[in-house]
């Protein structure tokens, strides 16, 4: 699956789909484990909780919606652990030069070994205070104080940061070409089903046909 859907973005780079500078946003979504329609389910007056849902973390290019990098876990789970790994994933396919990320993804290892490690040149994640209004003393974490200051709308820090939308985006049309659900029972199933729609979605962008 892995080389797969390296493979898709092999493809994208040397079709020259994908920008020279690559700006990678890192967000996650659920899937619906159930098979039975949340529809039918609030007709028939039943209410089917889900302690456990398939979760697809992903590195989305945010020029294309291409998934540079996926990986899918079981949720709920917190986000901030699956950043570098995705980061690590797409940076062994394409040159990253940006990564975007909102405040679940905050913490300075996921500043500081995209930076020193893996070759990005910058990361964007918003502050998550975390109940305190502290200055941060680490020096990624400080830096983001400085970024996300109040600036006038249309400034680039705004327009740039805005762009991790773009990895929203990018979900929104995969569940929408290829479904929100997963029809696969065993969660092993359900992680080759997910990786599977993320290769078939790639093709399908390369193709034109989303």
């Amino acid at each position: 699956m892995t080389a797969l859907l390296t493979a898709t973005v092999a493809a994208a780079a040397r079709g020259r789909v994908l920008p020279a500078r690559v700006r990678a946003a890192v967000d996650a979504t659920g899937f619906d484990g159930r098979v039975v329609s949340r529809y039918f389910t609030s007709r028939a007056g039943r209410r089917i909780a889900q302690r456990k849902w398939p979760k697809l973390t992903a590195a989305v290019d945010t020029a294309t919606h291409l998934l540079l990098a996926a990986a899918v876990t079981r949720g709920p789970t917190q986000d901030a652990r699956h950043l570098v790994p995705a980061v690590r994933a797409a940076a062994r396919r394409v040159r990253v030069d940006t990564v975007l990320a909102d405040a679940g993804y905050d913490s300075e290892a996921n500043h500081a070994v995209p930076r020193t490690r893996l070759g990005v040149r910058s990361t964007v994640i918003a502050l998550n205070r975390r109940g305190t209004r502290k200055r941060p003393k680490a020096e990624y974490r400080r830096q983001m104080v400085r970024r996300f200051r109040k600036r006038p709308r249309g400034t680039r820090s705004k327009r740039v940061y805005g762009q991790r939308w773009q990895a929203e985006s990018g979900f929104s049309r995969l569940k929408r070409v290829l479904g929100s659900t997963v029809r696969a029972v065993t969660w092993a199933n359900q992680r080759k089903e997910l990786l599977l729609r993320c290769i078939t979605y790639n093709l399908m962008l390369l193709a034109g046909q989303t």
